[in-house]
């Protein structure tokens, strides 16, 4: 029998060098070439099966040894943000504008040590890993690797995701059943007017004027056509326009995200872009301007299995020896593991990692977030703990 707390502990420090040394090598989307090689080498080592797949992605095949049996999907992403970091670590990015500000060191290294201890005990269970280090997790990379086979030979029947959470309490795991994570959608919007001096109005047709009232008559959607209780988000992230105080701008374009979390999903999601439609439509037909609306490639909900839920639960009281520190989580963060999740049955567990006595109070995506490194230990082993359990009951 495996003692996992034991093991997993011993391999604290590799966990907290592997993270360190992730979180001050980041790489942006598709150009994570040194921690594609990492890791790669490092599975390699455990005498497994691996192949880099989707440009910088990284999949590792592991085989139980008590005979076939059924093959789970373990998953972590590779990528880091475009961002400074202010943290002041002394592991801090080298790399300028670029840092790990969404946890994804943290669930690398994690996912090594999972496979480094399942890898040292292969004879105690049956069937199969898939260990899934994906590039490009904040523009949709897991859709490319679906698209290149990434759940097939072998299929896949169960698929797990971690997330080191900076908004749970240290200690703490956000595990609902159900839709989850909202439904994300980008969007381009240009609207097209025409240029003029601003001391004659009336001879252009001002974008940005227009662009305004698109922005505001936006939030009348959230506010006044859906159900209040079903959460949804329009924002404006991004917008530009004009090249001079004394002219009118005859282009802006703004970026942006609708997110949504609703029980009917696809039904759901067709109405809110209709209307997201529409209202542009109407606002540039009043003010007589042209415009394009171009959506870029997303996510829908993640959906968490109830089974693997119960399963995920039942690890996580011997894990953590309680079953008093589960919440129910839910948010409208997008979430490329979705893709998953919509075509097996899957669960992500969020891992709390804010520790306010260690400074860990800042938010992913904030330039001095940073995790409790603590809390990967735990992740480790419940992981292995849900894995041996799936693979041989």
């Amino acid at each position: 029998m495996i003692d996992i707390k034991k093991e997993v502990i011993g391999f604290e420090s590799e966990l907290i060098a592997l993270r360190r040394d992730f979180h001050e090598n980041p790489e942006l989307g598709f150009k994570e070439f040194r921690t594609s090689k990492i890791i790669y080498d490092y599975l390699k080592k455990l005498n497994m099966e691996v192949k880099n797949i989707s440009r910088t992605g990284v999949v590792g095949i592991l085989n139980g040894k008590r005979g076939s049996g059924k093959t789970i999907l373990m998953r972590a992403s590779m990528d880091a943000l475009p961002m400074q970091e202010k943290t002041g670590l002394s592991f801090s990015s080298v790399s300028a504008g670029v840092m790990h500000a969404s946890g994804h060191d943290g669930d690398m290294a994690v996912l090594l040590v999972i496979a480094k201890v399942l890898a040292r005990h292969r004879d105690d269970f049956k069937g199969n890993i898939k260990f899934v280090f994906q590039p490009n997790e904040e523009e949709a990379g897991m859709l490319s690797m679906i698209d290149d086979g990434i759940l097939e030979n072998p299929m896949v029947d169960a698929a797990f995701a971690l997330r080191h959470w900076g908004a749970i309490e240290s200690g703490r795991l956000g595990l609902t059943a159900g839709a989850v994570l909202g439904t994300t959608e980008e969007f381009e919007i240009t609207v097209y007017g025409k240029s003029g001096n601003t001391s004659a109005p009336n001879t252009g047709k001002d974008a940005i004027m227009c662009a305004a009232k698109i922005i505001d008559a936006l939030q009348f959607l959230e506010t006044r056509e859906y159900n209040p209780m079903h959460p949804m988000v329009i924002m404006i992230g991004q917008i530009s326009g004009g090249t001079a105080r004394t002219i009118i701008s005859d282009e802006v374009k703004m970026g942006g995200t609708i997110r949504f979390l609703f029980p009917d999903e696809k039904e759901s999601k067709d109405k809110v872009m209709s209307a997201f439609k529409r209202v542009i439509r109407g606002i540039c037909d009043t003010y007589s301007m042209e415009y394009k609306v171009e959506f870029i490639p997303s996510n829908p909900s993640l959906m968490n299995d109830k089974n693997l839920v119960y399963l995920m639960k039942s690890a996580a009281v011997t894990t953590f020896g309680t079953e008093y520190n589960i919440d129910n989580f839910t948010g409208l963060m997008g979430e490329d593991f979705a893709e998953v999740s919509h075509r097996v049955p899957s669960v992500m567990t969020f891992l709390g990692v804010q520790n306010r006595e260690k400074g860990n109070i800042y938010p992913q995506g904030h330039p001095q977030f940073s995790i409790d490194e603590e809390i990967m230990k735990f992740s480790a082993e419940l992981h292995i703990r849900a894995a041996i359990k799936y693979l041989n009951e």
